[in-house]
């Protein structure tokens, strides 16, 4: 009987397979991470800080602090009752809001809405209450709050990032800013504007939400990806 002679591999062809090997390994990778930078199969919102914590009063007299909105998506803004003619209208803005948000599916994730009064002097709770009512708040997921003017400075000024001038007493000057934070407690948006595209809010609770859905199990490294390769939106 002739046996059939079995072909051993040479040393070339061991060294050309391995280098093969190298170039997948690494070339691979490269070549994923490109597709998922230009095509953006997951869009997601910036993690951009922590927002500041607060401990303030509510329109009910109630103690109202950041802990309270915790596992909330959470749109701030600034305001007071007695803000007249030419002053931004945010609680007009933050209504409209409001009423689209609640149009949408965002499934389990619970919203909240707060509105920081910048002029605790004379927005008492009371006085807080009857605003609350006249610009039509629900009085749960809508709050109207304020406090120590100290700590309002830190919130507003240092924590949020805007300007206003306390020290005016018939018309208090203010930026108007828009403050979207998610339930970990993150600034995820700013909308430095009197009165935001409101399309544009609508997609941004809708991407936190769609992320907050896939938080958990395999679909969260796709997300964790998006925020690697900064996959935001234009």
């Amino acid at each position: 009987m002739t046996s059939q002679a079995e072909t051993v591999p040479t040393w070339h062809e061991d060294k050309l397979s391995f280098s093969r090997l190298w170039y997948i390994v690494l070339v691979v990778p490269i070549v994923a991470a490109l597709a998922f930078v230009i095509f953006q199969p997951v869009q997601v919102l910036p993690r951009i800080e922590l927002a500041p914590g607060y401990s303030l009063v509510d329109q009910h007299g109630n103690r109202f602090t950041s802990e309270d909105v915790r596992g909330h998506l959470t749109l701030y803004t600034i305001t007071y009752s007695h803000c007249g003619a030419g002053c931004p209208e945010t609680s007009a803005t933050m209504r409209t809001v409001q009423t689209a948000v609640n149009e949408l599916s965002l499934g389990d994730l619970p919203t909240a809405f707060v509105s920081i009064s910048i002029d605790p002097t004379r927005d008492t709770p009371e006085r807080l209450a009857e605003f609350a009512r006249q610009v039509g708040a629900d009085g749960e997921n809508w709050r109207f709050v304020t406090g120590d003017p100290s700590h309002l400075k830190q919130i507003i000024g240092a924590g949020f990032g805007t300007y206003y001038d306390a020290t005016q007493a018939d018309a208090i000057p203010f930026d108007p800013i828009y403050v979207l934070v998610d339930g970990w407690g993150i600034k995820r948006a700013v909308y430095r504007t009197g009165a935001p595209d409101l399309e544009t809010l609508q997609r941004d609770f809708m991407l936190i939400a769609r992320e907050v859905e896939n938080s958990e199990g395999v679909n969260r490294f796709a997300y964790e990806a998006a925020h690697l390769f900064l996959c935001y939106p234009s």
